[in-house]
C-alpha cells in the first residue's frame, strides 16, 4: 500500500502574466490565497496554468520561485509533462532540483502512443527522479486514454504516486481500483464528477474549480471523504452552475476571467487561446456575483 500523497482539494493553479511576463507577485499572491483557504497542495505549470506555452527556463524559474515562496507549508506539484520522453525526463530532472514536492505528467499528446509505449514513458520518467511521480490521463486533451492494464503495470513502480484520471467515464474509477488497489491512489480530475469519484475510493480532486472557491471546493471533498456524501453532493450542487460555466470555453480562458472578476487580475491566456467572449464573461460574472 503506498502512501497517499495528499487528500481532498488541490488547485490546479493559473499562472498569471502580467503582459508577456509571467507576474510573480501575483502568484505569490495566489498562492497565498490558497494557504489560507486551507488548500495545502496546488499543481503549477498544468494545463490550467497554461504549460503548452510556457518555455522551459519559464517553468524552471516558476518552479523554483513557486517552492522558495510556499516552502513547507505547502506541497508543489510540477506539471512537467511532454509528447517528448526526453524533454519529460529534463523538466522533470529540473523539478526535482528546484524542489518540487511530486510531478504531475501528462501522458503523451498528438504522438497517441500505443500502450507499451506509454509505460515506457513514464517508467524513464520515474527512473530519472526520487520524487513523487502522478500519471495525468486527460484523453479529451490528449487523444489517448491510458488503459488500466497500463495503470495496473505503472502502480509496480514505487515512485509512482498516483493518478489523475480526468477522462469522462466515472466506471474507469472502479476499474482501476480494481486492477491496482491501494498501490495507485487516484484523484479527480473533473469538478463535475468529484464526489462521485470520491463516493467510488479517489483520494481527492485536482481542480480547476478551486482556483475561484478554494473553501467550498475543500469542504466538498472533504465531506465526501469523511463519507458525509448528503454534504458532499449538495455542495457539488451548488456549485455545479460555476463548474459548467468554467468549462463553456477551453481551459483556462473561463477560470482567467472568473478570478480577474473577483479582483485577481491574472492576465489573459497566452496564443492560442483567445480572449474569452462577452456571452461567457456575463454568464460569469452573474454566478459570481
Amino acid at each position: 500500500m503506498k502512501p497517499t500523497l495528499f487528500t481532498g482539494a488541490c488547485t490546479a493553479l493559473v499562472t498569471p502574466f502580467l503582459g508577456d511576463q509571467i507576474n510573480y507577485p501575483m502568484m505569490e499572491m495566489l498562492l497565498q490565497r490558497q494557504r489560507e483557504s486551507g488548500i495545502d497542495t496546488v499543481v503549477i505549470s498544468g494545463t490550467t496554468g497554461e504549460s503548452p506555452t510556457l518555455s522551459d527556463q519559464e517553468k524552471k524559474e516558476l518552479f523554483r520561485r513557486c517552492k522558495t515562496f510556499a516552502g513547507n507549508d505547502m506541497q508543489i506539484i510540477c506539471g512537467t509533462g511532454s509528447n517528448n520522453t526526453a524533454h519529460a525526463v529534463s523538466l522533470s530532472i529540473a523539478a526535482q532540483e528546484a524542489g518540487a514536492d511530486a510531478l504531475l505528467v501528462v501522458s503523451p499528446y498528438y504522438n497517441k502512443a500505443n500502450p507499451e509505449g506509454l509505460y515506457l514513458h513514464y517508467l524513464a520518467v520515474a527512473d530519472a527522479v526520487k520524487i513523487p511521480v502522478i500519471i495525468y490521463n486527460v484523453p479529451g486533451r490528449t487523444g489517448v486514454d491510458i488503459p488500466v492494464s497500463v495503470y495496473q503495470r505503472l502502480c509496480r513502480i514505487p515512485n509512482i504516486a498516483g493518478v489523475k484520471e480526468a477522462s469522462t467515464d466515472i466506471v474507469k474509477i472502479a476499474r482501476i481500483r480494481n486492477a491496482c488497489g491501494d498501490n495507485l491512489p487516484i484523484w479527480s480530475g473533473n469538478d463535475d464528477q468529484a464526489v462521485a469519484a470520491m463516493a467510488l475510493g479517489a483520494k481527492g480532486v485536482i481542480s480547476v474549480l478551486s482556483n475561484v472557491l478554494p473553501i467550498e471546493t475543500g469542504a466538498m471533498a472533504q465531506a465526501a471523504l469523511a463519507g458525509d456524501f448528503d454534504t458532499a453532493s449538495s455542495l457539488q450542487c451548488q456549485m455545479l452552475p460555476l463548474i459548467e460555466a468554467l468549462f463553456t470555453e477551453v481551459n483556462p480562458i473561463p477560470v482567467k476571467a472568473a478570478m480577474a472578476l473577483m479582483g485577481y487580475n491574472c492576465g489573459g491566456c497566452r496564443l492560442p487561446l483567445g480572449p474569452v467572449s462577452l456571452q461567457v464573461k456575463e454568464r460569469l460574472e452573474s454566478l459570481i456575483k
